[in-house]
């Protein structure tokens, strides 16, 4: 049987799932974000728990761009800052894409969002677009 990991949620997670939880507020599919967190209970977090090595990593994605490029720079430094053997993974949800690191034997939960989330408020960017015609 395979060891254990811990698994812990980092407040830029918790903060997210409030944004998934507005957002699908905001869609009148708040049942979603209820089954949402039994995934997370139920699924998720006992599967990473045995098998933290289940998502893809992060750092083996193909960049297509200067900025791609050097966004995963930026990231890659930052992760060996904190831990050299740390792995950036993301694990792919059915409606959901979630971003995790492992270090030593936990994993550190740091990103969700919902594949329909916009991550700009594009209504106020459209708004300011307007007022300048």
């Amino acid at each position: 049987m395979a060891n254990k990991h811990r698994v812990k949620l980092t407040a830029n997670f918790e903060g997210n799932l409030k944004e998934v939880e507005r957002f699908l507020l905001e869609a009148d599919a708040l049942q979603a974000f209820d089954a949402l967190l039994i995934e997370l209970t139920d699924t998720v977090i006992p599967n990473l728990e045995r098998f933290p090595g289940m998502g893809r990593r992060f750092f083996d994605r193909p960049t297509r761009s200067v900025e791609a490029s050097n966004g995963i720079d930026s990231l890659h430094r930052k992760l060996e800052a904190i831990a050299k053997d740390g792995e950036l993974r993301e694990y792919i949800l059915p409606h959901y894409l979630l971003l995790y690191v492992r270090i030593d034997s936990t994993i550190h939960l740091l990103s969700i969002r919902h594949h329909l989330q916009l991550s700009f408020d594009f209504e106020s960017q459209w708004e300011c677009s307007k007022g300048t015609q």
